[in-house]
C-alpha cells in the first residue's frame, strides 16, 4: 500500500516543501490549511509531481479545535502525521494582544493535540507523528512570550504523546531562522544577524528541514526526540 501522509500546515513554507518532497516520492499526500480553496489549489499544483499517487487539499483550522474531528472524518488511514501549522505572534507584555496570544496557544497546543486525538485509531502502528516547534523555546526575545511558551509546550507534547500513542512514534523539529523560507527570504538585516549567531555561519534551508523531517518520521529509532536545526545558535 502506498504511504499516506497528512500535513497540517502544508499550504506554505516548510509544510508545503515537505508535501512536495513526499509527492515526488509517490506518497499519497493530504495537505490541510485554514482555507479549503487555497488547500485545493496548492494540492493541484503539487499533484503534478511524483508518480501520480495523488495530492489533495482539505480545510483544517487548528484555532477551532471543536471542528477538527469532522474536518478529518474522511481520512481512513494515515502513516505519518505532520503538524506544521502555526501562527506568527510578536506580543509584548506592555502591549499584550490577548486575542492573538489565545489563537496561537489554542492552535498549536490544543489544535495539535486534537488532530492526534481525532486520528489516533487511524494512524498505522508503525507510523509516526511530527510536531513543529521553534528556536524561541530556547532563545526568547522581546515580544516572544507566547511563542516561547507554546514552543516549549511542544516538548511537553512530545513527552506525553510518545507514551500515550506507543508504538506510534512522536517527535518534534525546532527550526531556527530558515534563510530561504517565504517568511524570511529577502529580509537581509534579520538574516545577516541570525547568520552571525550560528556556529556554522550558515542559515538552515527549507531542504534541511525536509531532510530532518524525513529522519524523524522514518527512522524507527527516533522517538521522543526534540531536534533543533538552527546551525548551532549561540
Amino acid at each position: 500500500m502506498t504511504d499516506q501522509v497528512l500535513i497540517v500546515g502544508g499550504t506554505s513554507g516548510i509544510g508545503r516543501e515537505l508535501a512536495a518532497a513526499y509527492a515526488e516520492r509517490g506518497a499519497r499526500v493530504v495537505i490541510a490549511g485554514r482555507d479549503s480553496a487555497r488547500a485545493e489549489k496548492v494540492a493541484a499544483e503539487l499533484g503534478t509531481a511524483g508518480d501520480g499517487a495523488g495530492v489533495r487539499g482539505i480545510a483544517v483550522d487548528l484555532s477551532k479545535p471543536e471542528s477538527i474531528e469532522k474536518a478529518l472524518g474522511d481520512i481512513e488511514y494515515v502513516d505519518s502525521v505532520v503538524l506544521a501549522g502555526m501562527r506568527r505572534d510578536s506580543n509584548t507584555i506592555g502591549d499584550y494582544d490577548i486575542a492573538g496570544a489565545t489563537e496561537l496557544a489554542v492552535a498549536k497546543l490544543v489544535g495539535y493535540t486534537t488532530v492526534v486525538h481525532a486520528l489516533r485509531s487511524r494512524i498505522s502502528p508503525t507510523g509516526s507523528v511530527l510536531l513543529f516547534g521553534g528556536l524561541a523555546k530556547d532563545m526568547p526575545y522581546p515580544g516572544s512570550t507566547t511563542v516561547t511558551t507554546v514552543n516549549a509546550g511542544v516538548t511537553g507534547l512530545v513527552a506525553t504523546l510518545s507514551r500515550e500513542l506507543a508504538p506510534i512514534r512522536v517527535n518534534a523539529i525546532h527550526p531556527g531562522v530558515v534563510g530561504d523560507s517565504p517568511y524570511w527570504a529577502g529580509n537581509e538585516p534579520v538574516l545577516e544577524a541570525a547568520r552571525k549567531r550560528t556556529l556554522s555561519g550558515v542559515l538552515p534551508t527549507m531542504r534541511n528541514m525536509v531532510d530532518g523531517s524525513f529522519f524523524l518520521l522514518e527512522n524507527p529509532a527516533a522517538n521522543g526526540v526534540n531536534l533543533s536545526l538552527n546551525g548551532g545558535v549561540v
